[in-house]
C-alpha cells in the first residue's frame, strides 16, 4: 500500500510539472545542446540586422497572427522576450492552460540569422503547440508536434501567414534567391505574390539551416539543390540533419496547400502535401519522416 501511495504521489507530481518540447535545459532546443553565448555586446558573431527594435517587432508580427488563433484552441499564448539573455536555442512548454514559447537574445544575434529566419524559428515552436501530427512520442505528453513537423509547419503556414500582407515581391526583388527556388516557386504558384511568398519562406529557411551549420562546425553548407538521400524506416522525433531541415523548410514553401486550411492534430495527412494523396511536390523529406503505411 505505501509503495502504492509513493507512485501515485511521484506520478501526481510529474504531472504537475510543465510539459516541455525544445526543453529548457537546452538538450532539445530547437537547436542541439550547446553552450555558445553572443550577449549583447559580442560583435563578432552578431547579426547586424536584427537589434532589440526589431526582435520585438519579429515577435509582435507572429504574436499579433496566432494569439487569437491560441486562444480558439483552448490555450492562452505566452512569448517570453529574453532580449538580454546570450542563449543560442529557443524552446516551447506548456503549464496548464498557457503555452510558453521563449525566445533569446542569442539567436537573434548569430551572424547567420535574418529577420525572416528568426521569425521561422518562432513559427517553429509554437509549431510545437499546433503544428499537427506527427507528435513526439512521450508517455508523460502528447501535446507537442515533433522536430521535423514543427520546421515543415513554420514555412507551410505559419510564415504564410504572418507575410502574406507584407509586399513580398519588393522585398524579394532585394534578396538573392537561387535559380532553383525560383523556378520551383514559379512552378508551384500562379499567383506572382504567391510565388514571392514562396521564396521569402524558403530563404527564411536557408537563413536557419545555416545556423544549425554553424552550430554543427559543418564544412559543407545546405543547399536547395543537395537533398538530403537518406530514408528513415520510423519517424524520427529528434533534430534532423541540416540539410534534412533545410529540405523541409523548402518542402513547406512550395507545397500548395493553403495557409487558411488548418493541419490535423491526429491526422498527418491532412491539409499538407501527401505522398498518398498523390503529392510529389512539398511533401515531407524522407530523410525524418516515414509515412503511416
Amino acid at each position: 500500500m505505501l509503495n502504492k501511495i509513493m507512485l501515485t504521489t511521484a506520478l501526481s507530481g510529474l504531472l504537475a510539472l510543465p510539459a516541455f518540447t525544445c526543453t529548457i535545459d537546452g538538450k532539445k532546443g530547437i537547436l542541439p545542446d550547446n553552450d555558445l553565448w553572443i550577449s549583447t555586446d559580442a560583435k563578432s558573431m552578431m547579426s547586424s540586422n536584427i537589434d532589440e527594435v526589431k526582435f520585438n517587432e519579429v515577435i509582435d508580427s507572429v504574436v499579433s497572427v496566432y494569439e487569437p488563433i491560441v486562444t480558439n484552441l483552448g490555450g492562452k499564448l505566452k512569448v517570453e522576450r529574453n532580449w538580454d539573455d546570450g542563449t543560442v536555442n529557443a524552446y516551447a512548454s506548456r503549464r496548464g492552460g498557457t503555452w510558453n514559447v521563449a525566445m533569446f537574445g542569442g539567436l537573434a544575434r548569430h551572424a547567420t540569422i535574418t529577420p525572416d529566419g528568426f521569425a521561422l524559428v518562432v513559427c517553429h515552436e509554437l509549431g510545437h503547440h499546433i503544428g499537427g501530427a506527427p507528435k513526439k512520442a512521450s508517455f508523460f505528453s502528447t501535446w507537442a508536434s515533433n522536430e521535423g513537423q514543427s520546421d515543415y509547419f513554420a514555412t507551410l503556414k505559419c510564415l504564410r501567414k504572418v507575410f502574406r500582407n507584407d509586399n513580398n515581391q519588393e522585398i524579394m526583388a532585394k534578396v538573392n534567391v537561387p535559380a532553383d527556388v525560383k523556378s520551383t516557386c514559379s512552378a508551384q504558384f500562379n499567383n506572382a505574390d504567391d510565388q514571392a511568398l514562396c521564396e521569402r519562406g524558403a530563404m527564411a529557411g536557408l537563413s536557419t539551416a545555416r545556423l544549425f551549420q554553424a552550430l554543427r562546425n559543418q564544412t559543407t553548407g545546405p543547399q536547395f539543390d543537395t537533398p538530403d538521400t537518406n530514408v528513415v524506416s520510423k519517424t524520427d522525433d529528434a533534430h534532423p540533419a541540416t540539410q534534412c531541415r533545410l529540405d523541409t523548410y523548402f518542402a513547406g514553401a512550395i507545397c500548395s496547400q493553403l495557409d487558411s486550411d488548418d493541419v490535423d492534430q491526429r491526422d498527418e495527412a491532412v491539409s499538407v502535401c501527401y505522398r498518398d494523396n498523390g503529392d510529389s511536390t512539398g511533401v515531407r523529406p524522407l530523410c525524418w519522416f516515414a509515412p503511416k503505411k
